[in-house]
């Protein structure tokens, strides 16, 4: 790795030759500029908090590709780039906004001063793949100090690879795991005056539509980070990311259900439900609770459909990310709540979810939103876990609590569905396949045994096994179920 100083003159001299005629298509590296400029500027600026008559500071703000769009609704905007030539071109598209102020400084630069506290919104687009590792660490630490106290982080990058198709003769980029963000920013802590802590807390991590639909390409991602003090973020997102979904713990389920899969019979009950579907080529498919996105492959391959994908856990999103790359397939994938999500009308033709909506407490008003976001005639289903109607055994109930469950009997479940306004409401109790492919997930794993030991250990061994094992018998007595739901919308 080069020294710091060392870096930046590096950075600083390809801007330097890919800026000469500061032109979008120069901006973007890419020979198709203008068409991706139109399709996914307003989708970045979709995706930012609400920032009308807020303090913003744009790093990285070139020839002001977001600058004017961002002056609209700002109370104030600063906007900094290190190439004089570039924020010269902007300050002369731009310099009518009169609540806009033009910096050339590096975001490096101890020169940049901006007032702690000051900021409410701090946006950039392609900056940190132009820093070193350390000067990205630095740069995190700076912002957390900059922004109030529920104030906000944007940021987009390119990560693994290059999407533009400039020709360069020499690039400096670093095209890192998107793991490498998000790890920074959660670890990114500061301290006030009189002794408040704070840590960012992830709003949303994503791969940019756009770049999905045009270029199969999910290596374009941006997070939303919001300030908040540390310890007021200690809710189920960091349950899943910890206990329930951490990385480990993903790649154990993954032995038992097969690449791809966290949930039940992996790839073999992908196949049986999604040919329920009826997909055809260029429907559109949400995917609530994706996981690592194998049921997204499998879609997107055999059916030429897209899909988006959406988990609450940013080690799923992940590690999906990471595989999606270079598959060449119409999926993105989104970190987010979907009790916060929202879509257009309309949007989707189906509606997938498997085993996620026992982690969803208030089911109804989800449904309802599948509902709005399905276009007449779409489909939703779901599998989940189950319960018999009456009161759990001591055991289960535990079982319940310790994972955080919200379950209930499947005739509760059909008339959810129905509230919601779901018509042609399947349900089916599917406890039998459940419980002999907890068997047949529980002999294959016996068959890898010493490699499963190895890759994790014994004590992972023998607690899966326990956990299947306690599964199959409250399956088979029938007090734990799983339900196949199939509904449409008229």
């Amino acid at each position: 790795m080069a020294s710091g100083m060392d870096e930046r003159d590096i950075q600083k001299s390809y801007w330097i030759q890919h800026s000469a005629d500061l032109s979008v298509e120069a901006m973007m590296l890419d020979s198709k500029a203008a068409d991706l400029d139109k399709e996914e500027r307003p989708e970045v600026l979709s995706l930012l908090p609400a920032y009308d008559g807020k303090s913003v500071v744009e790093l990285g703000a070139g020839i002001g590709r977001f600058t004017g769009e961002l002056a609209q609704n700002a109370g104030q905007l600063l906007a900094v780039d290190f190439i004089e030539s570039a924020i010269k071109k902007n300050e002369s598209i731009n310099g009518h906004h009169k609540n806009v102020q033009f910096l050339c400084a590096d975001v490096t630069s101890p020169n940049l001063h901006v007032s702690e506290g000051s900021v409410d919104v701090i946006f950039s687009n392609w900056l940190l793949m132009y820093l070193s590792d350390t000067e990205v660490e630095n740069l995190a630490v700076r912002m957390i100090k900059w922004l109030k106290d529920g104030g906000y982080i944007f940021f987009r990058e390119s990560c693994f690879h290059q999407s533009g198709d400039s020709k360069r003769k020499y690039n400096p980029t670093h095209y890192r795991e998107p793991r490498f963000y998000t790890k920074v920013f959660k670890e990114c802590h500061a301290s006030d005056d009189v002794g408040n802590s704070f840590e960012l807390s992830l709003v949303g991590c994503k791969c940019i539509g756009a770049y999905v639909r045009n270029k199969k390409n999910q290596n374009q991602i941006c997070w939303v980070w919001q300030k908040v003090k540390s310890h007021d973020d200690r809710g189920f997102q960091q349950f899943l990311d910890r206990v329930e979904y951490s990385h480990k713990s993903i790649l154990r389920y993954e032995q038992i259900y097969g690449p791809g899969f966290v949930s039940t019979g992996g790839l073999e009950t992908t196949k049986e439900f999604v040919a329920k579907l009826g997909l055809k080529p260029g429907q559109k498919v949400l995917d609530v609770g994706c996981g690592v996105g194998g049921g997204d492959f499998y879609m997107a391959e055999n059916f030429d459909v897209e899909v988006v994908g959406i988990d609450l856990s940013i080690n799923m999103i992940s590690l999906a990310i990471e595989r999606a790359i270079g598959l060449k397939y119409a999926v993105e994938f989104d970190c987010a709540d979907c009790y916060k999500k929202t879509y257009p009308e309309n949007t989707f033709d189906v509606i997938y979810t498997r085993d996620a909506m026992l982690h969803m407490k208030d089911k109804p008003t989800l449904f309802r939103s599948f509902l709005k976001w399905l276009k007449p005639g779409g489909k939703l289903l779901i599998t989940d876990y189950c319960k018999s109607a009456g009161s759990p055994s001591l055991e289960f109930a535990e079982y319940i609590k310790e994972g955080g469950y919200y379950l209930h009997d499947m005739k509760a479940y059909r008339q959810m569905l129905e509230e919601a306004g779901f018509v042609d409401v399947i349900a089916e109790d599917r406890t039998d396949q459940f419980v002999k492919t907890l068997q047949l997930e529980l002999n294959a794993l016996e068959n890898k045994k010493d490699e499963f030991i190895e890759d994790f250990s014994k004590e992972d061994y023998d607690e899966i096994v326990k956990r299947w094992k306690a599964k199959q018998t409250r399956g088979a007595s029938g007090e734990q179920m799983w339900g196949l739901f199939f509904a449409k919308k008229e």
